[in-house]
């Protein structure tokens, strides 16, 4: 008894457009959150504070933009490893 493997299924017309409908008609406010008292306190500040703010998000946004490279490198490289024969 041999088993056949299957491969991924593909994803249907009809959902990516009920996917880009959603995100088509979706409130910014949905893809923007912010919180407001982080808002006012950022406004109220002087331009030091707001300068150690941006640099500050841009060094929390540096790991896990390296770890998704890297990730996405390790699955690129690993691709075929279940499919190779033996």
């Amino acid at each position: 008894m041999t088993r056949t493997r299957k491969g991924p299924q593909p994803v249907s017309q009809s959902l990516l457009l009920l996917a880009a409908v959603i995100l088509l008609f979706a409130p910014g406010t949905l893809l923007a959150q912010s919180c407001s008292l982080c808002y006012t306190q950022a406004a109220a500040s002087t331009a030091r504070f707001i300068q150690a703010l941006r640099s500050g998000i841009l060094i929390l946004m540096v790991p896990p933009l390296f770890m998704s490279i890297g990730f996405t490198v390790l699955a690129y490289r690993r691709r075929n490893t279940f499919h190779s024969p033996e």
